[in-house]
C-alpha cells in the first residue's frame, strides 16, 4: 500500500514539475493558484474532515498569514536580510499564533456553536482590518515586492510557481504524516466520539485547540504563498466569502479522503479560470455543482473514485458500461439545457441587450455556445424543456439499474459490494 502511494505521488509530481514551463503565463498563474487553494483546503480539512470541527472563519488565518508575509517583504525591501523562500514560514507562524488564540476560545463549544464562534471571530477581524492601517493597510491593503535570493530574482511566474510547489508538497507531506501519528489517530477519535476521549483521560479541549492551531499554521502558509504570488493583499481576503469557498472546495472534493479537498480546490480553481472568461454567471454554475454534489454524492468526488477503486475487482464493469454511458448522456442533456437557459436569461437581462430591444422593438437573437437562438421563440424554450425532460427521464431509468448492479455484483455470483452514495441516494 505504501509503495502504491509513493508511485501515485511520483506520477502526480512529474507533470507538475515538467509541464508548467511549456505553458503560458496565464496557465502558470492558474496552476499556482490551484496549488495554494489545495493547501488551504487540506489545512481546513485537518480541522473539519479529521477533527470534526466545521469552521466558518478560516479566512482569518489565511489572511493573517498573507499580511504577516507582506510586512516581512516590506522590511526586506528596506534592507532586512530575510530569505524569500522562507517567507511562507512567517505566514505559518502568524496563522499558528492566531489559531491557538482563536482555537482556545472556539473549542470551548462544539457543533453549531463552535462554527458560529469561528464565524464571529473572523468577521470581527474583517470589520477591524479596514480601520487598522498599521497592520492591514486600511482599505487599500498592503503591497510589496519579492526580493532576490542566491541569484534568483523571483520576477517570473515560473520561479514563484516552483517555490509554491515546493512548499505545498512539503506541507501536504507533513499533513499526511500527521494522520499517521498517534495524535492523528486521536484526532479522528475526537471527531467520532469526543465523550469517549474524555473518559479515556485525554484533555479534549487542549487536543482540539492543538488541532485548531496546526490547521491555522498550514492555512497561514497558504496565505503567505498567496502574498508572495500576488505581492499584495487587502482586507477582502479576511471575508466570509473566502471562508465559504474553502468549505465548498473541501466538501465537493470529499472531506473523508486526504486528497479530496485538493481535488475539489484544483477543479474549482480551474473552473473559475476557464468559465470567468466565458460567462458572468460562473458563480451560479459553481453553486449548482456544490448543491448537486451535496445531494447525490455527500462524500464528494473523491468518494466516488474511492468507492470504484475499492470495489474494482468485484464490479461487473461490462454490464455497467451501458448504464454508465446512458447516465453520462442524460447528465450532458440536463447540463446543456440548463446552460442554454441560464445563458439566455443572462444575456436578456444584460444592459446592452435591453437597450437593443428597446431601440428596435424586437427581441434580437443571442449567441449561446456559438449557437444563435431567439430568446422570445416558443421553439427555443420547447427544445430546452424537451432536452431537460429527456435527461431527467434517462437518469430515472438508469439509477436503479446501476444501484442493482452495484448491490448484486457480476451475474449475481460476486459478493455484495459497497454501493456508493451517489447511486444509492
Amino acid at each position: 500500500m505504501m509503495r502504491t502511494r509513493i508511485v501515485i505521488g511520483v506520477l502526480m509530481a512529474v507533470p507538475l514539475v515538467a509541464v508548467p514551463p511549456l505553458l503560458g503565463l496565464g496557465w502558470q498563474n492558474t496552476l499556482n493558484s490551484m496549488l495554494i487553494a489545495s493547501l488551504f483546503a487540506a489545512a481546513f480539512n485537518l480541522l473539519m474532515g479529521q477533527g470534526g470541527m466545521l469552521s466558518f472563519g478560516h479566512s482569518a488565518f489565511y489572511g493573517v498569514g498573507a499580511f504577516a508575509v507582506l510586512h516581512v517583504m516590506k522590511a526586506a525591501e528596506a534592507g532586512f536580510p530575510f530569505p524569500t523562500p522562507l517567507l511562507p514560514l512567517v505566514g505559518g507562524i502568524a496563522g499558528l499564533l492566531l489559531g491557538a488564540a482563536a482555537g482556545f476560545l472556539a473549542t470551548m463549544r462544539s457543533g453549531v456553536y463552535f462554527s458560529l464562534v469561528t464565524l464571529a471571530l473572523a468577521e470581527l477581524l474583517h470589520a477591524l482590518a479596514p480601520n487598522w492601517s498599521g497592520v492591514f493597510g486600511g482599505e487599500s491593503g498592503l503591497s510589496s515586492m519579492r526580493m532576490p535570493w542566491l541569484g534568483i530574482d523571483f520576477g517570473s511566474p515560473i520561479e514563484v510557481y516552483y517555490l509554491t510547489l515546493a512548499w505545498v508538497a512539503v506541507s501536504l507531506a507533513l499533513l499526511y504524516a500527521y494522520t499517521c501519528t498517534p495524535f492523528g489517530r486521536l484526532t479522528l477519535a475526537l471527531r467520532d466520539n469526543e465523550r469517549r476521549i474524555r473518559f479515556m483521560g485525554f484533555n479534549a479541549h487542549a487536543t482540539k485547540t492543538l488541532v485548531f492551531s496546526i490547521s491555522g499554521l498550514f492555512s497561514g502558509i497558504a496565505g503567505g504563498l498567496l502574498a508572495i504570488s500576488t505581492e499584495t493583499a487587502s482586507y477582502g481576503i479576511l471575508s466570509s466569502q473566502v471562508s465559504a469557498m474553502v468549505v465548498i472546495h473541501t466538501f465537493v472534493g470529499g472531506s473523508t479522503i486526504f486528497l479530496g479537498p485538493v481535488l475539489g480546490a484544483s477543479l474549482f480553481t480551474l473552473f473559475s479560470f476557464l468559465m470567468s472568461e466565458v460567462t458572468r454567471a460562473w458563480l451560479l454554475y459553481q453553486g449548482l455543482i456544490f448543491v448537486l454534489v451535496m445531494l447525490y454524492a455527500p462524500k464528494g468526488l473523491a468518494g466516488i473514485f474511492e468507492a470504484h477503486w475499492s470495489n474494482r475487482g468485484r464490479l461487473p464493469w461490462s454490464r455497467l458500461a451501458v448504464p454508465y454511458a446512458a447516465a453520462l448522456a442524460s447528465s450532458m442533456l440536463i447540463s446543456g439545457a440548463t446552460t442554454f437557459a441560464i445563458q439566455i436569461i443572462e444575456q436578456v437581462f444584460s444592459s446592452p441587450y435591453k437597450a437593443a430591444a428597446l431601440g428596435t422593438g424586437v427581441w434580437p437573437p443571442v449567441s449561446v455556445l456559438g449557437v444563435s437562438v431567439l430568446p422570445a421563440s416558443f421553439i427555443t424554450w420547447l427544445m430546452i424543456a424537451a432536452a431537460f425532460a429527456a435527461g431527467i427521464a434517462g437518469i430515472i431509468r438508469t439509477r436503479p439499474v446501476i444501484a442493482t448492479l452495484w448491490a448484486d455484483g457480476s451475474e449475481g455470483d460476486a459478493p455484495a459490494v459497497r454501493v456508493p452514495t451517489s447511486t444509492a441516494a
